[in-house]
């Protein structure tokens, strides 16, 4: 009997671990957000919260995307014109 209580409190502590070490599934397919800004549709390609490209559309004009330049935070970069430099820092700030 003590065995079998041991041998059951053993499988309890492996089943517990097992649950609390499970994570929520890898999502294949990416988050998309579209928003307005102005005049043009901005869309927001995200996968597991990581927002990894930009697509801009604006009324007139050919789409173009934006793209993680080195994969640090904020850092974006054209894809059809890599050597485009795009502003990061502001001028005003309410």
């Amino acid at each position: 009997m003590r065995t079998l209580n041991r041998l059951l409190l053993a499988s309890l502590l492996a089943f517990t671990t097992l649950v609390a070490h499970a994570e929520d599934p890898v999502s294949a397919d990416p988050d998309v957000t579209i928003r307005q800004d102005g005049d043009r549709t901005i869309t927001e390609y995200r996968q597991n919260g990581f927002l990894y490209a930009i697509k801009i559309t604006p009324k007139k004009g050919k789409p173009y995307f934006l793209v993680r330049a080195d994969g640090s935070e904020g850092n974006f970069i054209r894809s059809d014109q890599p050597d485009m430099l795009i502003p990061q820092w502001e001028i005003f700030k309410w």
